[in-house]
Parts: C-alpha cells; structure tokens; sequence
C-alpha cells in the first residue's frame, strides 16, 4: 500500500477532476457585480450629501391635561384645583433641516416625491445664516421656557388672580437716547408721571409721546428710587423709543410646573395657557371634548403666529381632535389645507380661545369664526 504526502493510505488511482474547484466569473456577473458596488456607492453618497433644506412633517401631539413622562403636564401648586376631562392638545412640527438634523439628498428625494404632508423650504427661511446647532437649542428652550411663563401671567389674570409684576431694563441699545441717563438694572416705576404696572402700560404710555422729547422716568436703583429726564429718538415708523430692552419679573401667588417634554419654541403657549385656565376654574372647560390648537401667546393675551400650521393640523386631525384653534395670522396658509372632519377656529386672544372652547363644550359644532 503506498502512502500519501499526508499520512493517509492511498488506492494508487491517477489524480481526476476536483469537484467545487474555482471557475472565472463571466462577464455578465462582473456587470452585476460593477453595477451593485455603484449603487451601495451612490446610495451612501445621497445619505452623506447634505442639502440646504428645511423638512416639515406633522409631530407628535400632547394633552396639556394629561402625562407626559408619567407626570402631569401642568402642575399647580398652592391654590385649589378643579377637576376636569376632555384634552387640549399642543401640536408640533417635526423638523429636518439646519444645523441640528441636516438634510441629506435622499431624505429631500423621499420628502419631494414620497411623502404627501412633508413641505420643503430654503434653510435660510427658518436658520439665520451660520448660526450652530448649539444656538438653536439655546433659543428652542429659551422660547419655551418663556411660553410657559407667559402662559401662567395670562391664565391666572384670566381666572381673576393678580400677578403684581416688575418691568427692568437689561439692555441698552448701541447708540440708544436713553444713554447715560438709564441703566441696565433700573426697575421702571412711573412714565411721564404715569405707574408702571405692566408691560402694556409702557406702551401705552410710549405711544402718546412724540419722538425727540424728553420724558420724566422714576426708576428704582441699588433700592433707591431717582427721578430721571430721558431722551427720545424715532424708532420703527417714527415712535418716539429711549432704545433699550425691558424685561418682566413677575411675583406669581402659585406655582405651576410645566413638563412638556422634550419640545421647544414659543408656540404651545395658547394652549398652555387654556389648560392653566381650566385646572383654576370649576368645571371642565372642553366639556369632556378633544380640541387642539397652536399659537404664542402675548403677555396682554393676544394670539401670535407660529410655523408648520398644516403640519400641525394634520397632526391634530391623525391624534382624534374634531376641533383645532388656529392664529388669525396663520388663517392665509391654513385656508384650503384644513383637514376633512376638523373644524379649524380662528382665534386673536385667549379670550376668544376660552369662548370658542366653551361654546364647544355646549354642544356647538358649527358657524365658528373660520380662515
């Protein structure tokens, strides 16, 4: 028996054919092959490449009456609560685009021809030019921060609470009148002989005053109170301005907590500010309905405008709402893109929210002021 360079005994036949031995791709695969490295190549290219676009898609949508995160949405601490039922849901937009979520050029190809409620804009109608990711959040949460404590001054007012508060100056501006007479710090107590109460009423009071005079101020400074003569200059539209930023404090009798979760920007404030309102008076305000809405809110209790109302719509409408209260300013792109089954409600103040809304939970459903 003769053996085998391996050890193995061997049966002394002549070498033959191997099976599985290696055979030469044909042309044809090779093409295939070319063709699939391409496409992983050009498919990882429109992921990587970014775009200038902005990208909006209906967001999420919370119950200001409900949880978020296992906790309630609004807190009120320190005074009586009312039970209540029904929601009133914030909308948002889910956004892509800017320094935060670039666009890629797949996700554009997706948006453009795919996806039916996603609306695409230049990046540089919502993103200041150079403006860094950090920036963004910095102002997202300073928005709302600020929104929900506008929330608070307007419902407590709105429920009949007094909310004494203070107006100080932070800022002056670069080459303001006010220059070496104001100062960053000054609390505003009286304007031309009038008491500073509120924000409202340094404008009020502003507006009567012809641009170029001097107006006596009594400020309050390191506690002590000095009566100052302050210059004017001719601001936007020739309104007689000192140039400084004022600021309010406010000493509010209750505490409220917010916990709207990981969202930003000004523009749950209208329905931050029903909510508070309905958690301060008796009965359910909703009458057990689903509302929904969006708009900032103003500390003289004005409706302002916000973003990616038809997003927001949509989102209400997919969330269960029959009914969504709306900005008048927002009523020109909202016009013809309303939802079928949701009653869009046009608004200007809280005032009229908390009428619509009561009316709604009367058991109207129709001839609502509309866009």
């Amino acid at each position: 028996m003769n053996a085998q360079p391996d050890g193995h005994p061997g049966t002394g036949a002549a070498p033959g054919p191997v099976t599985g031995a290696k055979r030469s791709l044909s042309g044809r695969n090779v093409a295939l092959l070319v063709t699939a490295v391409v496409l992983v190549i050009a498919v990882a290219a429109l992921n990587l490449i970014h775009v200038p676009k902005v990208i909006l898609r209906p967001g999420p949508v919370t119950n200001t009456l409900g949880k978020t995160d296992g906790k309630p949405v609004i807190e009120v601490k320190g005074v009586k609560t009312y039970p209540t039922s029904g929601t009133l849901d914030f909308t948002t937009v889910s956004m892509a685009g800017g320094p935060q979520y670039p666009v890629s050029i797949m996700e554009w190809l997706r948006a453009k021809y795919f996806e039916d409620d996603a609306e695409i804009y230049p990046e540089d109608v919502w993103f200041p030019q150079g403006i860094t990711s950090k920036q963004v959040q910095k102002q997202s949460t300073a928005e709302m921060t600020n929104s929900q404590q506008t929330a608070e001054v307007v419902a407590m007012r709105a429920a009949g609470i007094t909310v004494p508060e203070t107006i100080k100056v932070i800022q002056l501006q670069k080459g303001a009148a006010a220059q070496g007479t104001l100062k960053p710090g000054d609390v505003l107590v009286k304007l031309d002989g009038t008491k500073v109460t509120t924000l409202k009423s340094v404008s009020t009071v502003m507006a009567k005053v012809k641009a170029g005079t001097a107006v006596p101020v009594t400020v309050e400074r390191g506690g002590k109170q000095l009566r100052l003569t302050v210059p004017t200059s001719a601001g936007d539209g020739g309104h007689a301005v000192f140039g400084i930023a004022i600021s309010p404090s406010y000493a509010f009798p209750y505490q409220v907590k917010v916990n709207a979760g990981d969202v930003g920007g000004p523009s749950a404030g209208t329905m931050f500010t029903l909510a508070i309102y309905d958690l301060l008076t008796p009965g359910a305000l909703t009458g057990g309905h689903q509302i929904a809405g969006t708009g900032t809110m103003s500390e003289d209790g004005s409706v302002g405008p916000i973003g990616g109302i038809r997003q927001k719509m949509l989102g209400a409408k997919r969330a269960g709402a029959k009914f969504f209260l709306a900005p008048t300013s927002d009523c020109s792109e909202a016009k013809g893109h309303e939802p079928k089954g949701l009653t869009v409600i046009r608004i200007d103040t809280v005032k009229d929210a908390i009428s619509e809304v009561e009316q709604i939970a009367q058991g109207k459903t129709s001839g609502f002021p509309s866009c």
